[in-house]
């Protein structure tokens, strides 16, 4: 009779522990699909930048560019000079994957020509942000603190039709106040002598304006700086965007001879070919 009894005690406690895996199995289904529209009603995450690293700042500007822009390194007689010249000088930076930047200086017989270039990597730490986003914002912002006519920031970007400022932009620090080298010099009053008269007016296609046909959105600042008895410097800044990388070109020049202007035409075209390679550079 005892033994009986086990073997039917036994028996009940394995069907009430069967019934209990079946009944959990059952139910465990319910941890699973507790909240089956959370995946779908999520949004999606921003999309991440095309750019996950940056080009080596001092190496991607080769000889002929850098002969170009800065005359004084071809006048260097010395080999160990030139090739100083050549490399550069790395921008201090904390954080290389992020921003990056060299800088030229030398100098002539007839000036002395700085030359900086930095690219700036922009990460979007917000999900509802992307990089692109976040790099857009930046560069809105450098363009607001660069001061550009306003009909340059609104008018429609059209490689056929640049971007013109009105008439009623500040004239005492930029091109616009004072004249190209190329002008026809006829008006006194600007206080930028082209290299060829007495001064005029920039044209319009020179004063600082948005650039159509550079990278997803890009803009030129062109100032002419006082330097009292001093020659005045002129200082020609390309800023773009290609996706999540800013790059910002600094071009300056400042004569050795009292009274003589930099050239603003030939200046700016430096700049804007400098920026189309490193436009391509970036793309390739």
């Amino acid at each position: 009779m005892q033994r009986k009894a086990y073997i039917t005690g036994t028996a009940a406690l394995l069907a009430a522990l069967l019934a209990g895996c079946s009944g959990g199995s059952g139910g465990g289904s319910g941890t699973d699909d507790a909240n089956p529209g959370d995946a779908a009603s999520a949004p999606p995450a921003a999309q991440p930048g095309r750019y996950r690293t940056l080009p080596e700042p001092c190496g991607v500007l080769g000889h002929d560019t850098l002969g170009a822009m800065l005359p004084g390194i071809r006048q260097l007689t010395d080999a160990d000079q030139r090739d100083k010249a050549y490399r550069g000088v790395p921008a201090l930076t904390y954080d290389t994957d992020r921003k990056v930047g060299c800088r030229w200086k030398v100098e002539s017989t007839l000036a002395t020509d700085r030359l900086s270039v930095d690219f700036e990597r922009v990460v979007s730490y917000d999900n509802a942000v992307s990089d692109d986003t976040q790099a857009q914002k930046l560069f809105q912002g450098m363009a607001k603190a660069a001061d550009l006519p306003e009909p340059s920031l609104s008018a429609p970007s059209s490689p056929s039709s640049p971007s013109a400022p009105s008439s009623s932009a500040s004239p005492s620090s930029k091109a616009s106040g004072g004249p190209s080298a190329s002008a026809d010099p006829s008006d006194s009053s600007s206080g930028d002598p082209a290299a060829g008269g007495s001064g005029s007016p920039a044209p319009t296609d020179l004063q600082p304006r948005v650039l159509p046909d550079l990278g997803d959105e890009a803009y030129l600042d062109d100032r002419l700086g006082s330097s009292g008895s001093t020659a005045e410097p002129r200082t020609v800044t390309v800023v773009f965007r290609t996706s999540n990388v800013v790059v910002t070109i600094d071009y300056e020049e400042q004569p050795m001879a009292v009274g003589a202007v930099p050239d603003s035409k030939e200046m700016q075209d430096r700049a804007r070919d400098l920026a189309s390679q490193l436009a391509d550079a970036l793309d390739g």
